[in-house]
C-alpha cells in the first residue's frame, strides 16, 4: 500500500501568532486539510476530503458564512482531492472509499466529487450529522455535501476490538486490515482516527500511522512535559468541542500513545503545516 499526503484545503485566518502563524492578530497565519490517499492493492480510498469542487465554486452556500469570513479558504481547484488524484494519473472513478475522522464541512466537502465512493464514519456521527447534529454541531454540517446520497457505511462506537489501549476499534467492509477506525469522540460526537498499518521490516514489530482529525491542531499538544497549542487555537478546540470533558480525555491518551509508543506508531492531524512538511512528497508503503 502506497501512502499519498495531501492537503485538500488551505486557509489563511486573521490571528497571527494567536494561531500558529507568527506577528501580530491582524496578520494571517496558515492552515491545511491533511488528507491521506492509499492505494491499497484493490482500491483508491481517500482519508477525509478536504474542500470539494462545488465548495470551490459555491464557498458560503457549502461552507456556510461563519467558516467562509473566519477561515478565509484559500478556494484553489488545484488543492482539491479531485485534481490532486487526476494529478497523480489515476481516473477519480476509480476511487471506491472514502474514510471520515467526521462530518465537518472541511473534511467531507469532497463527497460529492466521488459519488461512487462507499463512505465509512462512525455511526454516531452520521446520526448527529442527519438528524440535526444538537445544540453544538447543528451549525457546521452541510447536508449539501451529501445531497447525492453517499452509500454510507457506519459503525458503532459501543464494539470492535482494542488497539494500543483505545476501545471499539473497527476493520472496514471491502477494505484490508490495515485500515483501522478508531473512535475518538469529543470535537464531534462521532469523531474517530484513522489508522494505516505501514510496513515493518522482517523480525520488528508492526507500524501505524494515526490520522487523528481534528483530536488536536498542532503537534505542540502531544509534548509529554509541557503540552501547549497557541491562545487562538486553544479557545477555538474549546469552543467546537461538543463534549470537552471526552475530547481531552482522548487527546490526553493521544498523548500518552506517541509518547510510550513512537516507535510503532505515527501520529498526525488534519490541520497543523508542520506534519504535512514532515511528509514533503514522501510517500510510506505498508504490507500487501
Amino acid at each position: 500500500m502506497r501512502i499519498h499526503h495531501l492537503n485538500c484545503g488551505s486557509t489563511e485566518p486573521l490571528g497571527g501568532k494567536l494561531m500558529g502563524g507568527a506577528g501580530h492578530p491582524l496578520r494571517k497565519a496558515h492552515g491545511i486539510c491533511h488528507c491521506l490517499l492509499l492505494e491499497t492493492e484493490n482500491a483508491l480510498v481517500l482519508v477525509d476530503t478536504g474542500l470539494g469542487m462545488k465548495d470551490i465554486e459555491n464557498p458560503v452556500e457549502r461552507l456556510g458564512k461563519s467558516f467562509v469570513r473566519l477561515a478565509r479558504p484559500v478556494l484553489d481547484p488545484e488543492q482539491t482531492a479531485l485534481q490532486q488524484i487526476r494529478g497523480l494519473g489515476y481516473d477519480p472513478r476509480d476511487l471506491t472509499h472514502i474514510v471520515l475522522t467526521h462530518l465537518d464541512p472541511d473534511h467531507a466537502g469532497g463527497l460529492s466529487d466521488f459519488p461512487q465512493a462507499r463512505v465509512h464514519l462512525l455511526a454516531e456521527e452520521h446520526r448527529a450529522a442527519t438528524s440535526g447534529g444538537g445544540p453544538k454541531n447543528s451549525s457546521r454540517v452541510n447536508h449539501r455535501q451529501w445531497a447525492h446520497g453517499p452509500r454510507w457505511e457506519t459503525y458503532s462506537a459501543s464494539a470492535g476490538d482494542r488497539w494500543f489501549g483505545f476501545d471499539a476499534v473497527r476493520e472496514l467492509r471491502g477494505l484490508p486490515p490495515e485500515i483501522l477506525l478508531i473512535p475518538l469522540p469529543g470535537h464531534t460526537y462521532g469523531h474517530s482516527g484513522v489508522a494505516v498499518r505501514l510496513d515493518s521490516l522482517s523480525g520488528t514489530a508492526e507500524k501505524w500511522l494515526l490520522h487523528a482529525g481534528d483530536a488536536y491542531f498542532v503537534h505542540t499538544e502531544l509534548d509529554r512535559d509541557h503540552p501547549r497549542a497557541p491562545m487562538g487555537v486553544a479557545a477555538f478546540e474549546r469552543k467546537q468541542a461538543v463534549d470537552a470533558a471526552a475530547r481531552e480525555t482522548n487527546q490526553a491518551r493521544l498523548r500518552a500513545l506517541v509518547n510510550s509508543h513512537s516507535d510503532r506508531v505515527e501520529l498526525i492531524s488534519a490541520h497543523d503545516p508542520a506534519e504535512l512538511a514532515r511528509y514533503g512528497a514522501v510517500t510510506a508503503t505498508s504490507p500487501r
